[in-house]
């Protein structure tokens, strides 16, 4: 599991033999079964997230419907709004599937940074980059219809329409089941 996490922050800075056996030693891996809740509507985060194995999602319960707004799976972090603004969450994070994560706090942020000072470079770099990702993927999404929203999420990512329930494949894509089966029928013709 430690080779996923050094894959990860290679993408931003070369990892020396030692400050990999520091991460080794710190990180909290925890594992979590298929529908655990990995933060409520209502609570504050203490905990960031980074998807070693499994599949999770954020939702939103409007008048008792799911919404989904984001999957994550394998080598993506998860960092709740809650966990930044110290305010409680709107939304829920779970486990779509059986999962093992890394846990991250700011206690734990904090003794890194005491060990890897070097680690700073990393933050505004990987802030640019899920900035940057989480605005292309707001501005697709709004610009684009149902359709090419899903023809989208086919080209992008793939694996997820397998991993995924339709029903919440729908969701996301801010439609209903019925809607999603008329769209794939189309595309498949």
């Amino acid at each position: 599991m430690d080779e996923v996490i050094f894959e990860f922050l290679s993408k931003y800075i070369e990892l020396t033999e030692e400050e990999k056996k520091i991460l080794s030693e710190l990180k909290f891996i925890k594992s979590f079964k298929k529908g655990s809740l990995l933060l409520r509507e209502g609570e504050m985060s203490k905990e960031c997230f980074f998807i070693l194995e499994g599949c999770a999602y954020s939702y939103y319960l409007v008048d008792g419907e799911v919404k989904v707004t984001e999957f994550f799976t394998e080598k993506q972090p998860i960092t709740p709004v809650s966990y930044t603004t110290k305010k409680p969450s709107e939304y829920y994070l779970e486990c779509l599937e059986d999962c093992i994560v890394s846990i991250g706090s700011q206690e734990r942020t904090a003794e890194l940074m005491t060990k890897m000072p070097r680690l700073a470079e990393l933050g505004p770099a990987f802030l640019e980059d899920e900035l940057a990702s989480q605005r292309m993927k707001y501005d697709t999404f709004i610009k684009l219809s149902p359709e090419q929203r899903y023809q989208n999420l086919q080209k992008q990512s793939p694996e997820l329409l397998d991993r995924i329930p339709q029903y919440l494949i729908a969701s996301y894509l801010g439609i209903k089941p019925e809607s999603l089966s008329r769209i794939r029928k189309r595309i498949l013709k």
